[in-house]
């Protein structure tokens, strides 16, 4: 076997101090379930109930600092939870809802184009205050490209791609409305496959996102951060991370057939 290298260290332990955080911070449901309890066990109801809620709080919990740590040695600057700014220029407004008209009546979604046309006008008009979502994970390459992540769960609702596609693009106008010159790029990030090993369902998002420029899902976007073969390697390190806290969180569940 192998040495693990420094990285993979790091991010086996950011794997380890997330999960152990979780389970601190972690408070299970109180309602009785009679029946439930004794089919099943208040341990299993209890470990159901935890992973229910670590699947609804996976993203921020685990997959955005992993992310960061991953992509600390190919990117000069890495940050999850990140504010890129408030300000958005009228025009830049005006300039987004006529991007998103145009794609609600069916043009095709071309992010360059996009990019280029709010840079015309980042800086025109007043400059308004803008409480955007955060970004999930902004990172720098060594040459200042810029590269923003919104994380969602695997099966994202459709319904509000609209709203993703906006949020994006006020991402761009915000970073371009301080420097009209930087080289920015907005995604949407899918961690992994729920089809696999069928290909994900792209087609899905098709119409607002421009796939080629706006999506990266799971080895995508884990290779991306971590260059050629990280996301083979990131399971690994989920895996093992998992076998050796496996009698902690036996031992933590187990107090639950007591209560």
């Amino acid at each position: 076997m192998k040495p693990l290298t420094k990285q993979v260290l790091a991010i086996e332990e950011t794997i380890r101090k997330s999960l152990r955080k979780k389970f601190q911070t972690y408070n299970p449901e109180t309602k009785v379930m009679p029946f439930h309890y004794r089919l099943l066990g208040k341990d299993r109801m209890a470990l159901f109930s935890f992973i229910h809620s670590l699947n609804t709080t996976f993203g921020t919990s685990i997959f955005e600092p992993v992310a960061e740590t991953l992509s600390k040695t190919n990117f000069i600057n890495s940050k999850k939870q990140y504010v890129a700014g408030n300000k958005i220029s009228e025009k830049a407004q005006t300039e987004i809802q006529h991007i998103i008209n145009d794609l609600t009546t069916g043009v095709n979604p071309d992010k360059e184009t996009e990019i280029e046309r709010i840079r015309k006008v980042a800086r025109q008009g007043k400059m308004n205050i803008l409480r955007t979502v955060k970004i999930d994970l902004f990172v720098e390459s060594k040459n200042g490209d810029i590269h923003l992540f919104d994380l969602k769960t695997a099966k994202p609702n459709i319904s509000n791609f609209k709203d993703f596609k906006r949020t994006l693009l006020e991402w761009c106008a915000i970073v371009l409305a301080e420097n009209p010159k930087a080289n920015i790029n907005t995604y949407i990030a899918i961690p992994y496959n729920p089809y696999e090993p069928k290909p994900y369902e792209r087609w899905t998002l098709k119409g607002m996102l421009d796939l080629e420029k706006e999506l990266k899902v799971a080895e995508e976007f884990w290779n991306f951060l971590g260059g050629n073969g990280a996301y083979q390697e990131l399971l690994d390190c989920f895996e093992r991370v998992g076998l050796e806290l496996r009698p902690e969180i036996d031992d933590y569940f187990s107090k639950f057939i007591k209560i």
